[in-house]
C-alpha cells in the first residue's frame, strides 16, 4: 500500500515526490515513457530559478536521483486506469495494481506536431516548442512561429524582443487569437506575418536553415531561410483515461484549482495537465509541492 501514488513522472511529478517523502509518506512515481518529461530534450534549460545553465537530461536526472535518494519508488510502466475501492485508490497498469490512498495526476501535455518530414529530425536544433524556454537562444536571428492562436501571437510578441527579424506563419488569412495581439505585432518593424501558407517542411542538413512553404491560395512554393522555428499550433492533455474519474474541461485538462485538488476527493492534478494559465518548470514544479502537501492534508484526515 502507498500513501501516495503519483502518475507521471516529469517536473511536477518527481517534485510531487519529493514532498511526499520529505513528509514521511511512501510514493510510486509511474512514468510511462521517459522520466523527466518533455524537458529532456531540451539542450539547455536557462530560465529555472538557481541553475544558470543546465541540460534538459542532466536536469531531469538530477531530479529523479533526488526524489529516489529520498526513498520514493518508480515504476516504468503504463496508466490503464484508476479505481476506488473502498476509499482506496487503485492505480491499475498494463503490468499489475497499485494500491494507494491518494493519487496525483501529473501526465503533462504533448505539443502539437506539424507532422512533416524534417520535424522530428531537427527538434532542439532549431525547431522548438516552447518560445518562453528557448527565446533566447536565438538572440539576433531570424525566426518563425507557426499558428494562429493566441499562444502563436504571445509567442512571436515574445521573440521580437530577441530576434532579428520574426515570421508569423498562419494556415488562414485571419488570426484565431484575440485582436489586440495582432494589433500589437503589426506596430513592430521586426515582425511579418505570412498568411494563407501551410508548412510543407523545415529545411537544414544538421540544424534549421529555412521553411518550405506554399500558399494555400495561388498554389506557390516558396522558401523562408530562419534558424528557428516555433511550433505553436497546440497542446493535448494526456487525460482521457481519467474521464468519469474527475472532472475535465472542455479542452481535455483537469478541472483543479491553485490547491491541486480535483473534483474527486484524495484525487489531485498538479503540472501542464490541469487547467492554468502559464506553464513552465517553474510552475510544474510549484504544483508539485502543493499536490503533495494537499494529499498529505488529506491522508492526515481520512486515514
Amino acid at each position: 500500500m502507498y500513501d501516495i501514488g503519483i502518475i507521471g513522472g516529469g517536473t511536477a511529478g518527481l517534485t510531487a515526490a519529493i514532498y511526499g517523502q520529505r513528509a514521511g509518506k511512501r510514493t510510486l512515481v509511474i512514468e510511462g515513457l521517459n522520466f523527466g518529461g518533455q524537458i529532456v530534450n531540451s539542450p539547455k534549460v536557462e530560465n529555472y530559478p538557481g541553475l544558470e545553465s543546465i541540460s534538459g537530461s542532466k536536469y531531469s536526472m538530477n531530479l529523479l536521483n533526488q526524489a529516489m535518494k529520498l526513498g520514493a519508488e518508480t515504476a516504468s510502466e503504463r496508466v490503464k486506469e484508476v479505481r476506488e475501492e473502498n476509499g482506496i485508490k487503485i492505480i491499475v497498469t498494463d503490468q499489475k495494481e497499485y494500491p494507494c490512498k491518494a493519487v496525483i495526476l501529473a501526465t503533462g501535455v504533448a505539443h502539437r506536431h506539424l507532422g512533416i518530414p524534417q520535424e522530428e529530425a531537427l527538434a532542439g536544433s532549431g525547431v522548438s516548442y516552447c518560445a518562453t524556454c528557448d527565446g533566447a537562444f536565438f538572440r539576433g536571428k531570424d525566426v518563425a512561429v507557426i499558428g494562429g492562436g493566441n499562444t502563436a501571437l504571445q509567442d512571436a510578441e515574445f521573440l521580437s524582443n530577441y530576434c532579428n527579424k520574426v515570421y508569423v506563419v498562419h494556415r488562414r488569412d485571419e488570426f484565431r487569437g484575440e485582436s489586440n495581439l495582432v494589433d500589437v505585432l503589426k506596430e513592430k518593424d521586426n515582425v511579418e506575418f505570412v498568411l494563407d501558407s501551410i508548412v510543407k517542411d523545415i529545411e537544414g542538413k544538421f540544424m534549421v536553415e529555412r521553411l518550405f512553404l506554399r500558399n494555400k491560395k495561388t498554389g506557390e512554393d516558396f522558401h523562408i531561410p530562419v534558424s528557428g522555428v516555433f511550433v505553436a499550433i497546440g497542446q493535448i492533455p494526456q487525460n482521457e483515461i481519467f474521464d468519469g474519474l474527475v472532472r475535465l474541461d472542455e479542452n481535455g485538462f483537469i478541472l483543479a484549482s491553485e490547491d491541486c485538488m480535483t473534483s474527486h476527493p484524495g484525487i489531485f492534478a498538479a503540472g501542464d495537465c490541469r487547467t492554468k494559465e502559464v506553464r513552465q518548470l517553474t510552475t510544474a514544479a510549484a504544483d508539485g509541492s502543493v499536490a503533495a502537501l494537499a494529499a498529505c492534508k488529506y491522508l492526515s484526515m481520512n486515514f
